[in-house]
C-alpha cells in the first residue's frame, strides 16, 4: 500500500523526453516505422499524483498546458494507463489523479508518453503492485510506441518501434535549452510527409563521452523527421536559426517529430542564460533549460 500513509498521494514527475537523434530505418508491414535513437531525458516536465478514493477513477488537470490535455478517456493515456494497470494487477481500486501539464502538447517531447509512464510507476508504488516486467513492458508498449523508454526514463538507445531498449550509459551531463512555437505538429502528418526515405540504423557507440565527443557523435547523424517537419511547419526554421546562432549552443536540433527544438551546452548554467536570452527575444516561444541526464527526478 502506499508507503506515504492512509490518504496520502504519491507523486511522480514524468520527465520530458529528447530524441538526441532519430533515424527512421523502415515501414514493416502493419505499417509502423522502425526507428534508431538515442532517447534522453530532461529535468523540466509533467508532474503525475495519484490518490486513494472510495471508487471510481478521476483525473483532474492543471498547469499552463491543462486546456490541450484529452477529455475523453479513451483519449487520454493517463486514464488508460491507469486503467490497464489495474486490470492488470486485477485491483478496483478507487484512484484520483492529478496531472500538472507543463510541457506543450504534441510538441515530440513525449509528454502524453511520459505522463502514461509516470501513471505507471505511481500506481504501482501506491497500491504496492509488483507486476512482472514483462506485464509492464507489455501495457507499455500497447500504450503507445515511446511508452517503454519514458517508464524507464534513462538514456537507451531505442530500435524496432520502440520495444527494444539498450541501457546507453555514456552519456555526461550537459545542458539543454528546449524551444517550441507553441504549435502542435502532428506525428502521423509528419511521418507521412517523410515519403518513404530510410536511413541505417548506425546506433551510437556505447563509449564514455565528454561534451565534444557527445555532439560530434551526434553531429554524424540526424533527425529524420526535422525536414518534413519544417516543411509543415516554417516556424521551426527560425527556432532552429535562432538555437544554432547562440554561441554557446553546440549541436541544434528538433526532437521527435517536432516542434520542440533543442540546443546543447556544456552545463546548466550556460542554457539558463541561453534560455533567458530566447525567452527575451521571443515572448511567443516556450523555453525551457535544464540538464540532460538519466533519471526520474
Amino acid at each position: 500500500m502506499n508507503p506515504d500513509g492512509d490518504g496520502a498521494a504519491s507523486h511522480e514527475a514524468a520527465p520530458a523526453k529528447v530524441n538526441l537523434y532519430l533515424h527512421v530505418t523502415g515501414r514493416r508491414a502493419d505499417g509502423y516505422h522502425s526507428l534508431s535513437s538515442l532517447v534522453a531525458f530532461a529535468g523540466v516536465g509533467d508532474r503525475l499524483a495519484v490518490r486513494s478514493i472510495a471508487r471510481g477513477l478521476t483525473l483532474e488537470t492543471s498547469g499552463p498546458f491543462a486546456a490541450a490535455v484529452p477529455g475523453d478517456a479513451a483519449a487520454n493515456l493517463v486514464v488508460r494507463a491507469a486503467r490497464q494497470m489495474l486490470a492488470a494487477a486485477g485491483r478496483t481500486d478507487g484512484l484520483a489523479l492529478t496531472l500538472v501539464k507543463t510541457l506543450p502538447v504534441a510538441a515530440g517531447l513525449g509528454g502524453g508518453s511520459a505522463d502514461a509512464a509516470a501513471t505507471m510507476r505511481a500506481i504501482e508504488r501506491h497500491l504496492g503492485l509488483s507486476l512482472a516486467e514483462s506485464r509492464r513492458r507489455a501495457i507499455a508498449l500497447a500504450l503507445g510506441a515511446d511508452v517503454p523508454a519514458c517508464l524507464a526514463s534513462v538514456p537507451v538507445l531505442m530500435g524496432g518501434i520502440g520495444d527494444r531498449l539498450a541501457p546507453y550509459r555514456a552519456l555526461p551531463p550537459v545542458g539543454i535549452v528546449l524551444v517550441n512555437p507553441n504549435l502542435p505538429l502532428s506525428t502521423a502528418a509528419v511521418f507521412q510527409a517523410l515519403d518513404g526515405r530510410f536511413s541505417p540504423d548506425d546506433p551510437m557507440p556505447a563509449m564514455a563521452l565528454d561534451f565534444n565527443h557527445l555532439t560530434a557523435a551526434l553531429a554524424a547523424r540526424r533527425n529524420d523527421l526535422e525536414a518534413p517537419a519544417r516543411q509543415l511547419c516554417p516556424a521551426l526554421d527560425a527556432v532552429l536559426a535562432a538555437l544554432g546562432g547562440q554561441p554557446e549552443v553546440a549541436l541544434a536540433r528538433m526532437s521527435g517529430s517536432g516542434a520542440t527544438c533543442f540546443g546543447l551546452t556544456r552545463d546548466a548554467a550556460t542554457a539558463a542564460a541561453v534560455a533567458r536570452r530566447l525567452a527575451a527575444a521571443r515572448a511567443d516561444w516556450w523555453v525551457a533549460a535544464s540538464t540532460l541526464s538519466g533519471g526520474c527526478a
